[in-house]
């Protein structure tokens, strides 16, 4: 494969963060965008392998204002990028069993309506009323928002990447970034198997892998691989069509509605970091016996597909975002935590004003910089799931 010698601008990582980055580079008038994925396919590994959830709860102001901008730009994306994107409104449930999380739930419930989203509180007998098909007694209530949902992960990767090569933008694949070089404290080049790539700027958008990235220039960014799985089951009859995203918050579980099944998930906050990617059986049947406990339907059920991914964790479950001051030229969209797909178009789009205009002006990312960690500011994200 011939690579560009010289870029504007080289993106580390093909995922949502990299296609939403080399779109909207290219649509801001970067001319030379150069966009680097070492897998056969774009999109194939954390993006790919989430479950495509998208929503507006949650409990920090910079998270819950990416998505006030983020989630419209989705309802716009096949109208400016001509791909679909199996945009489903179903919203968001959040069952809270334990006081602390009813008192966290409300604060983050008041500052929601505060910044415009209407989530609504549901007292447990209504939330029991509006789930028959689950057994959920001891829920104390719950936060509801219909404008929560799900898109499809892949479609929203290829549009990006459509769009960016229909403006001219290089985006290739099977292309393994090995090194980058430095000139005096700047950005000079980025090495790959397949030779050297010339620009003054290089953007990591590389997800679980963001650190190793990081250390080819002396940078730490404190981004680790955790994985989490998923589950899909066979078909139910019972299901009903508006079945919505049901998050047991204390548990760390989750359902959603997956054509005529039921996509499940819940995380082990004991797993340790590792890019192993592998079905770990011991904890689906923990995660099936909490699952059949809240849904005892699923008993009758089986299993159609599983697979694992990883979460590309920050210290306080927000991401990475911007220029790095230490190197001239090093830009990074990290860390997401989890809750990256549904925010990919919006931080493409911070990103590339803050490369091309000097600073994102859509909205304010200080509060989301790398220095943030050396300078003890972190903001802790309390709806992690």
């Amino acid at each position: 494969m011939d690579i560009p010698k010289t870029a504007d601008a080289v993106i580390i990582g093909g995922g949502v963060m990299g296609a939403s980055t080399a779109y909207h580079l290219a649509l801001k008038g970067c001319k030379k965008v150069v966009l680097l994925e070492r897998d056969p396919l774009f999109g194939q590994e954390a993006t790919g392998k989430c479950a495509g959830g998208i929503r507006y709860q949650f409990a920090t102001e910079i998270n819950i204002r990416l998505s006030l901008l983020s989630l419209p730009m989705l309802d716009r994306y096949e109208e400016e990028l001509g791909q679909a994107i199996d945009l489903r409104r179903c919203g968001y449930l959040f069952l809270l069993t334990r006081e602390e999380d009813v008192r966290a739930f409300r604060a983050s419930l008041a500052l929601q309506h505060r910044l415009g989203v209407m989530t609504e509180w549901l007292k447990g007998e209504e939330v029991r009323s509006r789930l028959p098909l689950m057994e959920i007694e001891d829920v104390l209530g719950a936060t509801w928002n219909p404008q929560d949902g799900l898109v499809d992960p892949n479609s929203i990767v290829q549009g990006y990447i459509v769009g960016a090569k229909r403006l001219e933008a290089k985006c290739l694949t099977d292309v393994e970034v090995i090194g980058i070089t430095l000139k005096k404290g700047s950005i000079h080049g980025v090495q790959t198997r397949q030779g050297e790539i010339e620009t003054p700027i290089v953007v990591n958008a590389a997800g679980p892998w963001a650190a190793q990235i990081g250390n080819m220039i002396g940078v730490d960014i404190p981004v680790v691989p955790i994985r989490r799985q998923i589950a899909v089951t066979t078909p139910i009859s019972q299901l009903p069509p508006h079945f919505p995203f049901v998050i047991d918050f204390a548990k760390n579980l989750y359902f959603h509605r997956e054509g005529p099944s039921i996509l499940t998930g819940m995380s082990n906050l004991n797993e340790p970091p590792s890019f192993n990617q592998e079905v770990d059986r011991d904890w689906e049947f923990e995660h099936f016996d909490a699952a059949m406990e809240r849904m005892p339907l699923l008993e009758n059920v089986g299993i159609s597909s599983r697979w694992a991914g990883l979460y590309e964790v920050t210290p306080d479950a927000h991401p990475i975002l911007g220029k790095v001051p230490e190197v001239d030229g090093f830009y990074c969209i990290n860390g997401f935590s989890g809750h990256g797909l549904m925010h990919g178009p919006i931080c493409g789009l911070l990103l590339a004003e803050e490369i091309i205009d000097g600073k994102a002006h859509t909205l304010d990312i200080t509060a989301l910089r790398l220095s943030r960690f050396r300078e003890g500011k972190l903001i802790q994200e309390y709806n992690v799931v």
